[in-house]
């Protein structure tokens, strides 16, 4: 490295952490939180008491006068350990400094008493010994904050990833749209947009209404179940027209619970699967119905019933239910999703 460099990296040094040290960041209430619930590791008082009782075993070996030594240095252990704990519980560095210059100045008093006493002499032999203690545990205290702090850092890091990973594995579920019904729509509007069929304008309005609505889901958390709904409508409306009387559906939600919050795409999952499973297999078609009302207990509860052959014995959930579970559980860990007989037909039964 050149001299001039040197001279910069010199110069650009952060010289507060002579003064000043540990780490600079200052985590809040709530980073503490999430990120700062690790225990006290039990390990270090183990090691740091079987290495006094050693030593001071060995030190009174040959100083037996000296016994009341024991006392007081194992105190000193304990409030090291105290300190350490403090400090890993809150690891910033006003409470190192503060700590660090409240022991500094207590030792220097202590110092300048003893020597007024007249016992200079003892001073200036133990002294550099004290000194070399201070410095081993403030070193300590220094050392373990900063370890603390990074640990906590690198905590937060991870949570920060993980959220990330969840929130975009929330989006791709999604956007689970099929795409058979997509390709399917198409085919249809094409045909009948080739074929002058009257009924290709309102297709063509109700499709384009659909991915209106639903493009949104990809950049939302939650959304409105009035939402919701319009976009349910719109799926059973060019469904409807691709079936033709094979399928009727009637919803019902009433105005004031239109601000219910929920994942996006949820109902239209259950609707879809309604559809798939219990109106297109059948010749005849089938009904769809959707209601939302207000329990008991005031939980919001939407249930999609179809009146087709209902759930096969032993029958478990598609990816489109599984993804549906998910999402809801990580969004709303209290809300519940439950598939039932309905004799005719299944019930899917949302309850928020």
């Amino acid at each position: 490295m050149s001299v001039p460099s040197r001279l910069s990296r010199w110069l650009t040094s952060d010289w507060s952490q002579w003064f000043y040290p540990g780490p600079r960041r200052a985590f809040s209430a709530e980073e503490m939180a999430r990120a700062g619930q690790q225990p006290w590791p039990g390990g270090i008082d183990h090691y740091v008491y079987g290495n006094l009782i050693l030593l001071l075993v060995v030190y009174a070996s040959a100083n037996r006068q000296y016994v009341w030594v024991w006392p007081v240095v194992l105190g000193l252990g304990w409030f090291t350990l105290a300190v350490a704990r403090w400090l890993w519980r809150t690891p910033t560095s006003r409470r190192l400094n503060l700590v660090c210059y409240v022991v500094g100045f207590v030792l220097a008093g202590l110092a300048i008493a003893v020597v007024k006493t007249g016992a200079r002499e003892q001073v200036e032999t133990h002294f550099p010994w004290m000194l070399a203690i201070m410095t081993a545990v403030l070193s300590a205290w220094w050392l373990l904050t900063l370890f603390r702090a990074q640990q906590i850092e690198a905590r937060l890091r991870e949570l920060a990833e993980q959220d990330a990973a969840l929130k975009l594995s929330t989006r791709l579920a999604a956007a689970q749209i099929q795409p058979h019904f997509l390709f399917n729509t198409l085919a249809s509007l094409q045909h009948w947009v080739d074929t002058g069929d009257a009924r290709a304008a309102p297709l063509l309005r109700d499709f384009t209404g659909y991915l209106r609505a639903t493009l949104p889901m990809f950049e939302r958390d939650l959304q409105p179940l009035g939402d919701e709904m319009k976009m349910v409508q719109r799926y059973l409306a060019i469904m409807q027209a691709r079936l033709g009387a094979r399928l009727r559906f009637d919803i019902q939600m009433p105005d004031d619970l239109a601000a219910t919050e929920l994942p996006p795409g949820l109902v239209l999952t259950l609707v879809e699967n309604a559809i798939a499973h219990g109106v297109e297999p059948q010749l005849r078609g089938g009904q769809v119905d959707i209601a939302v009302h207000r329990d008991a207990v005031g939980h919001v509860v939407v249930s999609v019933r179809d009146n087709g052959p209902g759930p096969a014995p032993g029958c478990t959930d598609g990816v489109g239910l599984s993804n549906t579970r998910r999402r809801l559980l990580q969004a709303l860990p209290h809300a519940t999703l439950t598939l039932d007989d309905a004799d005719p037909g299944c019930i899917a039964t949302l309850t928020l």
